[in-house]
């Protein structure tokens, strides 16, 4: 009988990303999405993992809420939640958003999910009573679950005109590229927080 080596007998880690568009890859062939991106750059790094596409163009908070025993089926080991752009793009009230956001925590953690929540910021154009109720549900639901926040998805992209596509709103494969670059070590610190992760891994040095 044969033994399996390690890299043979593991299996991937499954990373849930769930989010909208910008989780989805709106406008891009599929290897330029940011699921796909994101799996190729934990590669290079020497993670074996799956990166799951959860993102649907156009979800709200409420969206991804009413989804999510659908999504957490296929039995993720660790999340991405980014939800809410679209809330705030459709000037939703901020603790409803809140609210969705805070039970599909809830859920997760309750299913012992380490989760990274992705934040967002709104634009200044909703003014300011609007703008500090949404940027402020991010932190506190970070405080709330311990959970690691990254502040905001589209950090080094949204007012780059070059890494957006034509709508004015998506990024391009460059501007993908740069999201996955920027938010990079904060997966690769929540796949290091999972017990399994050194039996699927070997990383350089290591």
């Amino acid at each position: 009988m044969t033994v399996p080596t390690r890299a043979e007998a593991a299996q991937p880690v499954k990373l849930l990303a769930l989010g909208d568009s910008l989780t989805a890859g709106y406008g891009l062939p599929e290897p330029q999405g940011f699921t796909r991106q994101l799996e190729k750059a934990l590669a290079d790094k020497g993670y074996s993992v799956t990166v799951v596409n959860a993102g649907v163009s156009g979800d709200t908070t409420a969206g991804g809420r009413a989804r999510l025993d659908w999504a957490l089926a296929d039995k993720p080991d660790a999340a991405i939640v980014e939800l809410g752009a679209n809330d705030m793009l459709r000037g939703l009230d901020p603790a409803q958003a809140k609210d969705n956001l805070d039970v599909i925590l809830k859920t997760l953690k309750d299913r012992r999910i380490p989760t990274l929540l992705a934040g967002m910021y709104a634009s200044p154009s909703l003014g300011k009573p609007y703008t500090d109720k949404f940027n402020a549900i991010y932190p506190d639901l970070a405080k709330t679950y311990d959970l690691p926040l990254y502040p905001f998805f589209l950090d080094g992209v949204a007012l780059e005109r070059s890494l957006i596509q034509q709508d004015g709103l998506h990024p391009n494969a460059q501007g993908v590229a740069t999201i996955v670059e920027r938010i990079l070590p904060s997966v690769t610190a929540l796949l290091d927080s999972l017990p399994q992760i050194q039996k699927t891994t070997e990383k350089p040095g290591g």
